[in-house]
């Protein structure tokens, strides 16, 4: 998204310029004005874009659909365009991001952890296949429910708020599933570990985190997750 984009620079004054120049829009349009997106001024100097390009930067409307509206009234914006929200339905609409991009790498190291357990044990392969579901569920635990619950979770860090939904799925799913205490330890933790660090990348997808806050809370969360997620794979195939 646009917000998170002009966090980390990738969408900002330089990259601007850049298209500008490479698109040749003074050969393009008749006026020098240019509308970017209200959440994209944290990367945009407009004085600079100015001055490098020749075109006057118009902060627009949070939201594309009010852009019509926006231009209609000379580009003045309404405070309801202004206004950022962050709602249930927002959350989620950005959440299976995070949920695509890891789902495979999670699924696959499952899978072959699966298999060792498989090979170690003598398993029937169904036992290990049946293994997978609390991972699966951690995955959509701490991809989808954390987005979704993320204001009533308790703890103000992302990967406390995953730490503590992921607690929950494990508790229900060894309920279910009849493992062993030091293999049900290790499915715990595996558990944990997944959806703090899902809930802990979603930080970047929000509207009211910055670059230097989610960077501060991935040093200070990485290190526990990456302990957790080891001791609860050797804890799950010994």
């Amino acid at each position: 998204n646009v917000w998170c984009a002009a966090g980390k620079g990738t969408f900002g004054t330089e990259e601007l310029v850049r298209r500008i120049q490479a698109a040749n829009l003074r050969d393009v349009v008749k006026h020098p004005e240019l509308v970017v997106p209200q959440l994209g001024a944290t990367g945009v100097a407009a004085h600079e874009v100015k001055r490098i390009t020749g075109f006057s930067v118009h902060y627009g409307p949070v939201r594309a659909r009010d852009i019509p509206a926006y231009l209609a009234a000379g580009m003045t914006a309404t405070p309801a365009m202004r206004r950022v929200t962050f709602g249930w339905k927002e959350r989620l609409a950005v959440a299976p991001v995070e949920i695509v991009a890891a789902l495979g790498p999670l699924l696959g190291v499952t899978a072959l952890v699966a298999a060792l357990d498989v090979l170690r044990h003598h398993r029937p392969t169904t036992h290990a296949l049946a293994g997978m579901a609390p991972f699966l569920a951690a995955v959509l635990t701490g991809g989808l429910l954390v987005p979704w619950l993320l204001p009533w979770l308790p703890f103000r860090t992302f990967a406390l708020k995953g730490a503590v939904a992921g607690a929950l799925v494990a508790a229900a799913m060894l309920w279910w599933l009849p493992l062993g205490a030091v293999e049900a330890a290790g499915v715990a933790l595996l558990v944990v570990a997944i959806t703090s660090y899902m809930a802990m990348t979603f930080t970047g997808s929000t509207t009211f985190t910055t670059l230097a806050g989610l960077r501060h809370e991935v040093r200070r969360a990485l290190p526990p997750i990456l302990i957790a997620a080891g001791a609860g794979v050797v804890m799950w195939i010994a």
